[in-house]
């Protein structure tokens, strides 16, 4: 399958426990209730995109185990070209997420084969590479490079947030950071949408023409030639805030490749992010495009 979309990033195997509230240091809750479910930043990402009618290939590392295996068959079943997730000895991805009565998550991550993630450049060919901070930061470099030089567009999700390399900064068109992310690179508090623009017009100088920060149940900023712009959010009840920001990611992402305005992206991003907070687990909760209704 000849990708649009090229996701060079983890896959996990998500074990997502309930909980009214997380729990003080030594106390012990009882749990509310216990779900595995296919995850990791780059996996999800590649579902979002693929859901959202784009053509998509994942080039990743997963264990020998059975939870490899499972990660494999469920990007497959959405479409995912997997010729390039490779196997090798040992334990696949783990993230352990608790989620509280309020929706929001708190997750420990063990990267297991992700940290043995090659960039080969055979794997590299497509129109947009969507990259993230769970595999080889050395590795995330080389596969921007190679993209960048076929004249992709390069987009980057600083998550879990790290400082990157000065040479990647000049290889990112897109960068997209939620609130934590933005204020931790512009070095800058991100609490609403005005300092999210401040943060947002400062990273756009170390190099992505295009930077956006997502804030949750305050919208989205986006920040390029043609200035800031805020993007309200939609009202919904939160069951679970798991995923989101892939699937936002994600639905930007393949609107872009199918010819969409950035601020057209944006939108369907937003939208299809809603959805995924309204249902419980990681790719379970990312929607489909004929879930969603034109704005």
């Amino acid at each position: 399958m000849a990708a649009s979309i090229v996701v060079f990033g983890s896959l996990n195997m998500d074990l997502m426990v309930r909980v009214a509230r997380a729990p003080r240091a030594g106390e012990t809750l009882r749990g509310l209730g216990f779900l595995t479910n296919p995850g990791g930043k780059g996996a999800n990402q590649a579902v979002a995109c693929a859901r959202q009618g784009a053509k998509v290939a994942m080039v990743g590392c997963v264990g020998d185990d059975d939870f490899g295996e499972v990660l494999r068959h469920a990007l497959a079943s959405d479409g995912v070209d997997v010729t390039n997730v490779r196997s090798v000895t040992g334990s696949t991805g783990v993230a352990v997420v608790m989620v509280d009565a309020e929706g929001e998550n708190r997750i420990t991550l063990v990267p297991g084969a992700n940290e043995l993630l090659k960039a080969g450049a055979e794997a590299l060919a497509g129109q947009f590479l969507l990259l993230q901070c769970e595999v080889p930061m050395a590795e995330v470099v080389v596969a921007a490079r190679c993209m960048h030089a076929q004249g992709a567009v390069v987009v980057m999700n600083p998550a879990p947030v790290c400082q990157l390399p000065d040479e990647l900064w000049s290889l990112v068109d897109i960068i997209v950071m939620n609130e934590i992310e933005a204020g931790e690179l512009a070095d800058l508090p991100v609490t609403d949408p005005a300092n999210a623009a401040i943060a947002a017009l400062s990273i756009r100088k170390r190099g992505p023409s295009t930077a956006i920060v997502t804030l949750g149940s305050q919208g989205v900023v986006l920040a390029d030639d043609d200035g800031c712009r805020h993007f309200p959010a939609m009202e919904v009840q939160v069951v679970d805030t798991t995923a989101a920001g892939d699937t936002f990611i994600g639905a930007m992402c393949a609107a872009r490749a199918a010819g969409a305005s950035i601020d057209a992206a944006v939108m369907r991003g937003i939208q299809a992010a809603t959805i995924c907070v309204t249902r419980s687990g990681a790719q379970a909760s990312i929607p489909y495009l004929h879930e969603l209704v034109e704005p």
